[in-house]
């Protein structure tokens, strides 16, 4: 392996850490946004919130975009990149409660997404029936 490829490898490495670390604080914002949201908003509300609604969709499908892509060569080169040969096969299973935890975010963040997702359709309904 040459040294650019090694290089634009371990970035890769670095931006799907951001990417993951992105996707989770996309996910927090917009539960806190949506928990501030007053049930009966103002138009200027529902507006500020549908566009921010879309602004924070975008990060978060872009991050999870390049968590999968990223994740291919990751996982490919992980023994020569990543490996703790002091850690040995212990971290396996350290590696194991990660990727759980990973992925129970993931999903807690697509449940998120798809309320999110009802109450912007019904923000805008309101909307209609309000001009």
């Amino acid at each position: 392996m040459n040294e650019s490829f090694a290089i634009l490898l371990m970035m890769n490495n670095y931006f799907h850490d951001v990417a993951t670390a992105l996707l989770v604080a996309s996910a927090v914002v917009m539960w806190a946004l949506m928990k501030r949201l007053p049930q009966d908003p103002a138009v200027e509300a529902i507006q500020y919130f549908v566009k921010v609604y879309h602004l924070i969709t975008r990060f978060a499908l872009f991050s999870l975009a390049w968590i999968i892509v990223g994740g291919i060569p990751r996982t490919i080169f992980y023994k020569d990149f990543e490996w703790s040969h002091m850690a040995g096969q212990g971290q396996v299973p350290a590696l194991v409660v990660k990727h759980v935890l990973a992925f129970a975010l993931v999903f807690a963040g697509v449940a998120l997404w798809s309320r999110a997702k009802k109450r912007v359709a019904v923000l805008k309904d309101s909307l209609g029936a309000q001009q």
